[in-house]
Order: structure tokens, then sequence, then C-alpha cells
């Protein structure tokens, strides 16, 4: 069945601009989604790779190479023709293997035709798109230290069972869960560009249209999507045109000075913070269509950008988007 379209889902719409913004520019390094059981987590990022551009790739690439020389040598590709495809988007389950994240050895050949070669793991699925995992806070350890180091190079390097394999693994972490299951380790936590909460809508029709749309999908899927296809068409077509204008958009000295000292206030720790809040509020504005970064667009970028990655506060018992809210009304006022 074909997912959910994301224009159709209802509300939780911080979660939503910031999955667009990541689609816009990527570099902004991935959405973390905190929330309830039964808010739509997996539902949005199911949708998001329905509505993701298609990317062009070679055929016979196990990295989704742009180029064939770009191929690493080890896949050694036969069929180097160029192809479109869905942007990928790899689920990375609870429990799996290192050998499974990484790749190894490829049993299979070895034990048929005596020959050592490589099977590819997920981390060469999801080059040049999206790695989701759910329960994130529930990742065994030694699973989030390969990938602190895989998403710090861009690079996934396997040295065992006499290989010695590299392969580009550069792509959007997408992570979900519930925090009264556990916290996420902080290394992992920084690697997030942007942090949102999520919760069950508190209001009798919100939560019944969740449910007329929800029961639409799945009774009459035909009549859902085509009704509601366009519109995810046409959400798309601006996030095209926002890559295309990304670059174009003015970034002012004043602009550069609000993002530096906005996370000052918050006393949010080394630099990541102040380079996550530009790209975010960057790719915002090419989102609305605005040539010049402005104020508006940095507080709106803010909360996103910077909840998580705020210091803990023993003697503050404030959540941390109000602590955000409120530097920014004494910051940027």
């Amino acid at each position: 069945m074909t997912p959910f379209p994301f224009a159709a889902i209802v509300g939780q719409d911080e979660m939503k601009t910031a999955m667009v913004l990541t689609a816009i520019d990527p570099k902004i390094g991935g959405v973390l989604v905190f929330g309830d059981r039964g808010t739509g987590k997996s539902t949005a990022v199911r949708a998001l790779a329905a509505l993701l551009p298609p990317i062009e790739a070679v055929a016979g690439c196990p990295c989704n190479s742009a180029r064939p020389e770009d191929c690493p040598d080890w896949a050694d590709i036969t069929d180097k023709t160029l192809v479109t495809r869905p942007t990928p988007v790899v689920d990375l389950p609870l429990g799996v293997t290192e050998d499974r994240v990484t790749g190894a050895l490829d049993i299979e050949r070895a034990l048929t035709r005596g020959e050592k070669a490589f099977e590819a793991g997920l981390l060469a699925r999801a080059n040049r798109g999206y790695l989701y995992i759910d329960e994130v806070n529930l990742l065994e350890d030694h699973i989030v230290d390969l990938l602190l180091d895989v998403a710090q190079s861009g690079e996934n390097v396997v040295e065992r069972e006499g290989l010695s394999i590299r392969h580009p693994a550069r792509f959007v972490l997408v992570g979900s869960g519930n925090p009264e299951e556990g916290e996420l380790r902080p290394q992992l936590l920084d690697r997030f560009g942007l942090s949102v909460e999520v919760t069950s809508p508190d209001d009798i029709d919100t939560r019944v249209e969740v449910i007329r749309r929800r029961d639409a999908y799945e009774s009459d899927h035909a009549a859902f999507m085509t009704e509601w296809g366009p519109q995810d068409a046409a959400l798309r077509d601006r996030i095209l045109t926002a890559r295309a204008a990304l670059a174009q958009v003015r970034t002012s000295n004043v602009a550069l000075h609000d993002c530096a000292s906005v996370c000052l206030a918050l006393g949010s720790d080394g630099l990541r913070g102040e380079l996550t809040l530009l790209r975010t509020a960057r790719a915002l504005a090419a989102y609305e269509g605005a040539t010049e970064l402005t104020r508006d667009h940095i507080r709106a970028a803010a909360p996103m950008a910077l909840r998580h990655r705020l210091r803990r506060d023993p003697l503050d018992e404030a959540g941390s988007s109000a602590r955000v809210a409120r530097q920014l009304a004494e910051v940027l006022p």
C-alpha cells in the first residue's frame, strides 16, 4: 500500500517543517522526534520517503553513487548506466548486528565460489538518503558508537575478516522515540541537527480529523491518494524550488551575529549550534521564497535547532522549549 500522504498528516506542524527543511538542505543533520506513542512519528517518516524527489544513481552501485567514477572498486560494477530511483529511506531496527549495519564478508560467494567479496550493509543503502531509527533511545551502545563515527566522517570503514573496505555513507539521520523509555546519549543527541517534540492533540476537532483521514486512507485508498496526491506533488515542487534558491539567500553579518548571540545566551556547547541554526534558518527562508535571511527566520528555527543542545540547569524547572523562547525574547526582541 502506498504510504500515507505527507500533506494529509493532521497537525504536528513543527515535525513536518523540520523534515521538509532537512530535505531542502541535508547538511542540517537530521531530525530527532520525541513524543508519545501513536502521534504519527513513523507515519511522517514513511510519508517523507514517498514525498522526496528521486535521485539519479548508477544502476549497479550498492552505494547509490551519482557517477560511475564514484562507485567503489570493491563493488565490481558491470552496469554503469544512470537510473532514477526513489530517495532511499532505510530502517535500522533495534537489535540489528554490526555486520548488518556496516556490511561484511559475502558468505554465499565465499562458500560457493571461494571468493572473498564484500556484502554491503544498511549504511551503503542509506547513502544519499535517510537512515531511520525507531526507538533510537533504546539502541545498543556499540551501534551508537558506530553511527557516531560514520556520521562524523561521512564514510563507512570496514576492517575485518581480511577485508579492507571504504565507501561513502552520507545520510540524514531521523530518529524517533518515547522519552519515558530512556534518554539519548549526549554524543548521539548532538549529532541530530533538529529536535522536535510531538504530543497527542488535545481538542476534539483535531482528533476527529485524524480518525477521519486515517479511516478514508484505509477504506478507500485509491480515492484518498487521488485527493491528496496533487498536494504532495506541489510540496515536492516547493522543496525542489527551495533547493535551487538556497545558495542565493543573502546572509548578512547581522544575521550571523544574531545566531551567535542566541547560542551564547543559551550556553550551548561548541559551535555546532550556530552552524545548524544558520543552515536551518536559511533553508526556511528559501522554503518561504525569501531572498534574505531575517530575524523572523532565526526565531522560527531556533527552537528546533537548539532545544536539545542546552545544558541542564537543576535550578531552572522550565522545559528546554521555554528556555529557548525566553532567551529569544531577550536577545532578539
